[in-house]
């Protein structure tokens, strides 16, 4: 195990963290929060000071590191930032308790968007921002960005971004790791400038264009009021629900666009089934909550019912209307697309639909062989053949899922509540969506929660984000036996 690597990207994460906590200080100052923008600076300086020297101080001689180093890093890199990140909740105030703090700030930087906040309104403008902001950071992943702008090494640097990017497999675009991370935030930054500028004109000011903005392309969920998008223009709506179905999708589609191999972007099966469900879903719900006269006209009904399907579907988070009160097919629908996610390699939660194909590919030849037993059938994905040890690893990414599932739902299920509200809770947090039902839907928060669930509730969003391994590891003896 080479820590002194471990220890030398860990301090950079906190440099890092400090350099991304100069955009709220500057928009605490912008609005005159003074005491805030003062507390932003003092952290910046501190991290900066910490990062910086400690860089310095313990430079590694040996930069190689593998995939044993990258799990154990990645894992406590996001540790690190979100207990940094939460720093700012409790001194200003905004939250009583450090995990209440915590709770907050892992939403923010794994994309979940769940809130323990009763009125997300009355958060300051600066706090506010930074509570957007850390969406936008974790999105695309926290040790992507130092790829793309630090210098690492960059033959072993591989290992950091297969343990941070969600999907049963991580290729490179282009030879050089931090080339790749470099095209992933020029793809990521593009569409953040677009659909600020498209907010703005749809009739919101810059404040609520950018930060709404970190919370749809990161697709993360977190929003200005308690009650969510319901008031926006329905331009601003159908905006972000274009957004969040976009930033669903794999970005390695995004990059085959520019290069202008459209061929192989559109026979992406991951992106077609994520597609056809995606307005499969939205069209069923839309027929059902009109004929259930919760809406007006047919128009509405698909705009809400698509707004809504592609929210959860990205895990994102928002919502225009209160889907607890829709008809049950609506509600169990929405429950499943929050099990299912998005894509890989996209900046959305869940199993991903790419696990999926490849499981229900794998079945089908495991039905095959049962009958005809001498018969040799792959998996195949894109025309290509999938490889056994990623089949394999998708089968024990299932397995681990259902058993910390069921671990959490048992856990927190010692609060109280009843069981659609810990369930979902549990399904929402696990696969980074954010609103669930009952207490916890789009209406609801988490703040009823004892201090124990919502360790168990962070644990569960950070290994959803981490794609459940990298989280795993620090609890092996294996991963620190020499």
């Amino acid at each position: 195990m080479n820590y002194s690597m471990i220890r030398y990207v860990l301090l950079k994460v906190v440099e890092l963290t400090g350099a991304l906590m100069t955009l709220p200080m500057m928009v605490a100052a912008v609005y005159g929060e003074w005491e805030d923008a003062e507390m932003f600076a003092v952290l910046v300086i501190c991290c900066f000071l910490i990062g910086f020297i400690g860089g310095k101080v313990f430079r590694p001689v040996n930069r190689v590191f593998f995939a044993r180093e990258g799990f154990v890093v990645t894992a406590l890199s996001w540790l690190l930032i979100s207990m940094i990140g939460a720093l700012p909740f409790v001194l200003s105030g905004t939250t009583v308790s450090y995990v209440d703090a915590l709770f907050e700030t892992v939403s923010g930087f794994t994309t979940t968007g769940a809130s323990i906040l009763k009125d997300a309104g009355a958060v300051r403008y600066g706090v506010q921002f930074w509570r957007c902001f850390t969406h936008w950071i974790g999105g695309m992943g926290v040790l992507v960005f130092m790829l793309a702008i630090l210098p690492m090494a960059d033959g072993y640097s591989m290992h950091l971004m297969r343990a941070e990017s969600p999907g049963p497999a991580v290729g490179k675009f282009v030879p050089r790791v931090k080339d790749t991370a470099k095209i992933l935030y020029v793809i990521y930054i593009g569409f953040t400038l677009i659909e600020i500028v498209l907010l703005k004109i749809a009739g919101l000011n810059l404040f609520e264009a950018s930060t709404l903005t970190f919370s749809t392309v990161g697709t993360g969920g977190f929003s200005l009021v308690s009650s969510g998008c319901k008031n926006y223009p329905l331009a601003a709506q159908t905006i972000m629900t274009v957004f969040m179905a976009l930033c669903g999708i794999n970005f390695s589609v995004y990059y085959l666009i520019l290069t202008k191999r459209f061929k192989e972007a559109w026979h992406c099966d991951e992106m077609r089934w994520y597609l056809i469900a995606m307005l499969g879903s939205g069209s069923l719900i839309a027929v059902n909550i009109y004929r259930a006269g919760l809406v007006a006209t047919p128009y509405l009904a698909f705009h809400h019912a698509m707004f809504t399907v592609s929210s959860i579907m990205t895990t994102t988070g928002f919502a225009t209307l209160d889907y607890n009160v829709w008809p049950q097919f609506s509600r169990t629908l929405l429950f499943i697309l929050t099990l299912i996610g998005a894509c890989a390699g996209s900046t959305g939660g869940g199993l991903k639909f790419s696990r999926l194909v490849i499981l229900v590919r794998n079945v089908r030849n495991e039905l095959i062989f049962t009958i005809h037993p001498k018969s040799m059938r792959r998996v195949m994905m894109d025309g290509h053949s999938v490889e056994g040890t990623t089949v394999k690893s998708v089968s024990a990414y299932l397995a681990c899922y259902v058993f910390i599932f069921f671990g959490s739902f048992l856990i927190i299920s010692t609060d109280g509540f009843d069981f659609e509200t810990n369930i979902s809770a549990i399904a929402a947090t696990f696969n980074n969506v954010g609103p669930g039902l009952n207490m916890v839907g789009p209406i609801g928060n988490y703040g009823g929660f004892s201090d124990l669930s919502k360790i168990v509730m962070i644990l569960d969003m950070l290994a959803g984000r981490l794609e459940i391994m990298p989280l795993l590891t620090l609890f092996s003896f294996r991963t620190w036996k020499k």
